[in-house]
């Protein structure tokens, strides 16, 4: 998926203009961002998140090795089960947002 890096907009990669704030695709290589998907990243939170994939996944090595680290006491499957149902109930522009895509 594509977001618009000045409002969070879902952009297809081909189009050279923003629907919602007008911003130009094509005079600024930075505009569209790519971000993984919400539902994968949910998914594998619920499912593995004790281990720490889910963050390895959305490229947060660090919070990922916290993970790994201090998964025998069962804390971080509490936390990857909690951020899993947040990553499936947030919406697409919320989850951008939060993954580091500037949005006004």
């Amino acid at each position: 998926m594509v977001y618009c890096s000045a409002c969070g907009n879902q952009l297809s990669s081909q189009s050279a203009f923003c629907a919602n704030c007008g911003q130009s695709n094509l005079a600024n290589p930075t505009f569209a961002v790519e971000i993984k998907s919400r539902v994968t990243a949910g998914i594998l939170a619920i499912l593995v998140g004790g281990f720490g994939v889910h963050k390895f996944y959305l490229g947060k090595i660090g919070t990922g090795l916290l993970y790994f680290f201090f998964c025998w006491s069962g804390v971080p499957a509490v936390f990857g089960l909690i951020e899993g149902i947040i990553y499936l109930t947030q919406t697409d522009q919320a989850f951008a947002k939060a993954q580091g895509v500037r949005a006004v």
